[in-house]
């Protein structure tokens, strides 16, 4: 779903991932939406999620989301580092609505057999999604709401040091390539001058 992006997954805006939200039906995978949106982690991780890692045992949300090094991608160098990311209070409500299926361990367990759902279980959500919100063409994949979460830190001014420690980046250079930036941004720039 990359159309004409040299590769890159498209920027969401706010309106975007509502109309995508509002085209899922299930209260489990808005949830799976929501903590891409809110987290900006990678979706592969996500679904990996164990319910220990985003609840406390007496079933509140955590203040913390864990991503365990396990489940994330490798930096170039092949170590992979446990990631914890603050909850937004818009997602702390929403795993608060949430009563997670307790069985399984896992955040987003299968229909059937033991373990999470798959990556390409999810992305066929995400791309239904998409198709029902009549934003196919725009090319919006899953790692659009990473690419999405490091370009709204940034334009909300946030420093590069910081996003990097939020996003577990061990390259300013990489994190970089995340950040669109806008003829109007540019313009907005040079105008402060």
């Amino acid at each position: 779903m990359k159309n004409n992006r040299n590769g890159e997954a498209a920027i969401l805006t706010q309106t975007d991932y509502s109309k995508i939200r509002k085209q899922i039906r299930s209260r489990k995978y808005k949830l799976l939406l929501d903590i891409a949106w809110y987290t900006g982690e990678r979706w592969g991780a996500i679904v990996q999620l164990q319910i220990e890692d985003v609840y406390n045992s007496n079933g509140t949300p955590r203040s913390y989301i864990t991503y365990r090094a396990v489940t994330r991608k490798a930096t170039p160098d092949g170590k992979r580092k446990t990631r914890q990311v603050a909850v937004h209070p818009v997602l702390s409500e929403a795993l608060r609505l949430y009563t997670p299926e307790s069985d399984s361990g896992w955040l987003f367990p299968r229909r059937e057999g033991n373990g999470p759902i798959t990556l390409r279980w999810a992305d066929m959500i995400l791309r239904t999604a998409v198709q029902k919100a009549g934003l196919d063409s725009k090319g919006i994949s899953t790692h659009s709401t990473r690419r999405s979460f490091i370009t709204n830190l940034a334009k909300n001014g946030i420093g590069l040091a910081t996003i990097k420690k939020i996003t577990g980046h061990s390259d300013l250079k990489v994190l970089s390539r995340y950040i669109e930036v806008s003829d109007e941004d540019t313009e907005r720039a040079i105008a402060t001058l």
